[in-house]
C-alpha cells in the first residue's frame, strides 16, 4: 500500500505543479496583454508628442513672424512721427532766418 500512497502523493504533487504552471501562464499571458497595451498607448503618446512638437513649432515661427511685423510698423510709425517734428522745427527755423533777414535790411 506504500506504493499506492507514494503514486497518490506523487500525482498530488504533480497535479499542485501542473496548477502552479498553468497559474503562471495565465499571469505571463496577462502580462503580455498589459505589455502589448501599453505598447499601443506609447506609440500613441509618441504621435501625440510629435503633433505637439510640429504644432508648437509652427506657432513659434507665426509668432516670431507677428514680432518682426509689429517692431518694423513701430519702426515706421517711429521714422514718421521723428520725419514730421523735425520736419516742422526745420521749417519754424526757415520762418524764422527768413523773418530774420528781411528785417536786417530794414536796420
Amino acid at each position: 500500500m506504500s506504493s499506492g500512497y507514494q503514486i497518490s502523493d506523487t500525482q498530488g504533487q504533480v497535479d499542485e505543479v501542473m496548477g502552479i504552471m498553468r497559474n503562471n501562464i495565465d499571469k505571463v499571458l496577462e502580462r503580455d496583454t498589459k505589455i502589448n497595451n501599453l505598447h499601443e498607448r506609447s506609440d500613441a503618446l509618441q504621435v501625440g508628442a510629435n503633433q505637439f512638437k510640429q504644432t508648437g513649432t509652427q506657432l513659434k515661427r507665426k509668432m516670431w513672424w507677428k514680432n518682426v511685423k509689429f517692431m518694423i510698423i513701430i519702426g515706421v510709425v517711429v521714422v514718421i512721427v521723428l520725419g514730421t517734428v523735425i520736419g516742422i522745427i526745420v521749417a519754424q527755423k526757415r520762418k524764422s532766418t527768413d523773418c530774420d533777414s528781411a528785417l536786417i535790411p530794414l536796420l
